[in-house]
């Protein structure tokens, strides 16, 4: 018995799949069992043909091809070529172990790209279970973007099936290497672009802001920026993204895996995604749908990068509410009658509002025409346990001609990879924003003047449990901003300022 290695999408991920053949006495047939789809099932005519044209010759006997495991679904022409060698080879001593074979053939025996073996490709290394594949060398250009993985490309069925008996040398290709700079922490590299095609430079004043930015992008914190229109809240936001830490590889597997199936291109650039929904977004939109085959949404594309909603509270209340659960446990879940998918969502939330309706309620030059109720239904849109998963609030100042600008975002990102630096020298695997309850009380040590500061504020402002850990969160991420091990009142009584008033 011949055995292969290839793989099957089931949801998001891509599962092994053993292709064995067996050549048995009886009636000459050839089937395919193993809960193959009509793609697989009509392999079978496209194998035969590839065969034939190569010089095989099929014996009299009944051949039996099975997809293991069994009791998985599995779909995709890109069977075809190891299908067509586990048969070729069935009598034959081959080095295949550990090589996963893809691609779709022609009737003549040509290899054929299809779409499914980029995003199959993808899937299997984000999971560590693949070092060397064969491959149509159609798709080499866009696999060779995927890092990590020893290509073989072929021709055709005849070239395969040389290389397989070692009457040919292989063309083994390594994939291109990441872009952009490496930092090498505890034996890990992380990746990040040097490069910052909208700079904190052009935002001038809002020192505060700009402050609180810093820290937010150091420790992936959620933030909402309340201030009047045109104040620079929008400007911060979309700066954001290029200070933001550096990526492992993993993380950029993962990313470019989920905007696959956004139907983007992936780039394998260290850049964190940003996504920005309109305020008119459906909810299937934001997380995810569809009528039978569950879709990704804007709150899994996200994922290891920011979430910006401008003009918060003009989301749909249901959108609103229903984003307490990716905020909270970091992963949304899409049910669907022919599937459930589970998306990771650890994005950096960041949110823009007005002050009010009209804007102007802050300003000291424009007259506010809102009334108080209008002013209270507008905040009540917002409801408190939503507010309270955000970590960072700041009110932005109001534009002044005098403002200057003070720090170009170069500059905040070499400080928010030294607070990166720090995190991970720790030992930890999130970063300060992210952190669980038993990673907070091991990472978050307080001095014993910082714990009287927060047990004074816990009395006094009425904290929660949540609240307690937000503000330990982002005490966190000022300490290492500033190099210090542990959490000083300094830092404390700091991240309480940026806590939201009701």
């Amino acid at each position: 018995m011949k055995e292969l290695l290839s793989a099957t999408l089931d949801g998001i991920d891509a599962k092994p799949v053993h292709v064995e053949a067996t050549f048995n006495k009886g009636l000459p047939a050839f089937g395919i069992v193993g809960l193959a789809g009509s793609s697989i099932q009509e392999s079978k005519e496209r194998v035969k043909s590839a065969l034939l044209s190569n010089g095989f010759s099929f014996p009299p006997l009944k051949i039996t091809v099975n997809l293991s495991p069994s009791d998985l679904a599995k779909t995709g022409s890109h069977f075809d070529l190891a299908i067509a060698l586990a048969i070729a080879l069935q009598n034959e001593e081959t080095q295949l172990q550990n090589l996963y074979v893809f691609g779709e053939l022609g009737l003549d025996g040509r290899l054929k790209e299809t779409r499914s073996i980029f995003p199959l490709l993808l899937s299997l290394k984000n999971q560590n279970l693949i070092q060397k594949a064969m491959i149509p060398r159609e798709s080499l250009e866009k696999a060779a973007l995927i890092p990590g993985i020893e290509y073989i490309p072929v021709n055709d069925l005849s070239e395969a099936i040389a290389v397989c008996r070692k009457e040919a040398v292989p063309e083994a290709i390594v994939a291109t290497p990441i872009d952009g700079e490496k930092v090498a922490v505890g034996g890990e590299s992380f990746y990040y672009m040097p490069e910052y095609p909208e700079d904190f430079i052009d935002v001038k004043g809002q020192e505060s802001a700009k402050r609180t930015a810093l820290i937010a992008a150091a420790g992936m914190h959620n933030i909402l920026m309340e201030g009047s229109p045109g104040c620079g809240k929008s400007m911060i936001a979309k700066r954001l993204r290029y200070i933001l830490p550096p990526m492992s590889l993993e993380e950029i597997l993962q990313a470019n895996q989920y905007a696959l199936l956004g139907d983007e291109e992936p780039s394998f650039k260290p850049i964190r995604p940003f996504r920005s929904p309109h305020h008119s977004s459906s909810k299937p939109s934001i997380f995810g749908g569809g009528s039978s085959r569950a879709r990704i949404g804007e709150v899994a594309l996200a994922n290891g990068g920011i979430l910006f909603f401008d003009e918060f509270p003009h989301f749909q209340k249901t959108v609103l509410e229903a984003l307490r659960e990716p905020l909270q446990d970091h992963r949304v879940l899409i049910s669907r009658v022919n599937s459930k998918v589970e998306y990771a969502t650890r994005f950096m939330f960041v949110a823009a509002q007005n002050p009010c309706p009209c804007g102007n309620l802050l300003s000291s030059v424009h007259a506010c025409r809102c009334s108080d109720l209008e002013i209270k239904r507008y905040k009540q849109r917002i409801s408190d346990p939503l507010l309270d998963r955000i970590e960072i609030y700041v009110q932005m100042q109001e534009s002044d001609p005098d403002d200057v600008p003070s720090v170009d975002s170069a500059t905040m990102h070499a400080q928010v990879i030294e607070a990166f630096r720090r995190q991970k020298a720790r030992g930890q695997s999130r970063l300060n924003g992210k952190l669980d309850e038993k990673e907070l009380e091991r990472y978050a040590t307080l001095s014993s003047d910082a714990e009287d500061v927060l047990l004074k504020a816990v009395r006094n402002f009425g904290l929660s449990h949540r609240g307690v850990g937000n503000v330990k969160k982002v005490a966190r991420t000022i300490a290492d901003l500033a190099g210090s091990e542990k959490i000083e009142k300094s830092h404390l009584l700091e991240a309480l300022s940026y806590r939201r008033r009701a």
